[in-house]
């Protein structure tokens, strides 16, 4: 009797299990949206016949203000909402819905990257510059998220590292570039929304770019890690939190270069280490590479912050010009700055160019379309990691 029972609950169970199993395929959206003509239009598409009007939010959309501009989707019969942009530049994008004035992400789309407090759907046009930022079939590297001692912070942090192909399996010794994100990102940023990895390795499988470690740290010190990721629990991610540039992350770097050089095989030489950053990420490289004027060769700031906050003490923000004339003299192989049009900070690399012609510091410029965009500082990585090294 037992023996019956017992198989009674087993098929019982199995079956449940095929039912929500068959449901949970059944339930799934048959809509495709997006989805990539062949002559690179996009065509998105939502379900949604109860609404009175549906918009498009998109990154290619000319932007009104600080944000991308929108589109209105019109209605079908079948009570599903379409728009079919123009031809589309390759890249990678960024998009959500406005519905009835709510904002929501593409049901149809599970593809969703964290920008500070925001989820927003993505998709990749291939042929061109967004191949960069697609998994091709090259070699890959590995990506490990670390813990290290921070004396200078007293607390444990954990930290994103990229390491080469063939690292693992190897004994040689790398280059290491650290990577910097900007105000509200962390150690995630550069990963999830700079396709780090995926640059890396296609760069690095083409032959354009030296096989190096990518380091990304979490330049607000008052964490220990990416929001969610820590010992606070599920938090919400903000952009406001304490020694936001305040010249602590300046003060304390040396921990992450003692940590990296300590447990992974890199040349520790000023030749073989450099330091870049986006907006916050730029300023911190700016003052870092200040603070320790013999130990980076390549100094990279992609739409950087120039100048201190109002209220800034620390000795870090002092005696610019004698550090930078230092750092000068001491030499170095690449000062490059990047900055987009119309970005907010561009008067801000008008009056730092100012300030290096004045010394006569060497640097390279690159200006670009645009203003301070994620789809720039992809761009800039991709343009900047294969002068490294050389």
């Amino acid at each position: 009797m037992k023996k019956v029972l017992l198989l009674v609950f087993v098929v019982q169970f199995f079956m449940g299990f095929s039912l929500l199993s068959q449901q949970a395929l059944w339930g799934g959206s048959e809509i495709v949206s997006p989805e990539i003509n062949a002559d690179k239009s996009v065509t998105f598409r939502l379900f949604a016949p109860d609404a009175q009007a549906v918009k498009l939010t998109g990154d290619w959309l000319p932007s009104e203000g600080w944000v991308p501009g929108t589109v209105a989707l019109e209605k079908g019969d079948n009570g599903v909402w379409q728009h079919t942009t123009l031809p589309l530049a390759s890249n990678l994008y960024g998009y959500s819905f406005f519905v009835d004035g709510l904002r929501l992400n593409d049901p149809s789309n599970v593809y969703l990257i964290r920008d500070v407090a925001t989820l927003t759907n993505v998709f990749i046009v291939g042929g061109g510059q967004g191949d960069l930022y697609k998994v091709q079939s090259v070699p890959h590297g590995s990506v490990t998220r670390r813990w290290y001692n921070s004396p200078g912070n007293n607390m444990n942090r954990r930290i994103t590292i990229y390491t080469p192909p063939g690292y693992e399996a190897g004994k040689e010794k790398y280059p290491v570039l650290y990577l910097l994100h900007g105000m509200g990102g962390d150690e995630e940023a550069w990963m999830a929304l700079g396709r780090t990895s995926q640059i890396l390795d296609n760069l690095i499988a083409s032959g354009k770019a030296k096989p190096m470690i990518v380091v990304m740290t979490n330049g607000n010190v008052a964490q220990e890690a990416a929001p969610g990721e820590s010992a606070l629990g599920f938090v919400k991610p903000t952009m406001q939190l304490p020694n936001t540039m305040d010249g602590k992350m300046e003060e304390t770097f040396i921990d992450v270069i003692r940590f990296v050089e300590s447990n992974y095989r890199v040349v520790n030489k000023k030749s073989h280490r450099a330091i870049s950053g986006l907006s916050m990420g730029g300023f911190h490289s700016l003052h870092i590479s200040r603070h320790y004027p013999n130990m980076f060769d390549y100094i990279g700031l992609f739409s950087a912050a120039i100048f201190p906050p109002e209220g800034a003490t620390s000795e870090v923000y002092s005696n610019w010009e004698s550090s930078l004339i230092k750092q000068k003299n001491n030499g170095y192989k690449l000062y490059w700055i990047a900055m987009g049009k119309t970005d907010f900070l561009f008067e801000q690399n008008v009056k730092y160019r100012e300030m290096l012609d004045a010394i006569q510091m060497p640097y390279v410029y690159r200006e670009s379309e645009g203003g301070h965009t994620w789809d720039n500082w992809r761009l800039y990585l991709s343009e900047f990691v294969p002068m490294l090294f050389k």
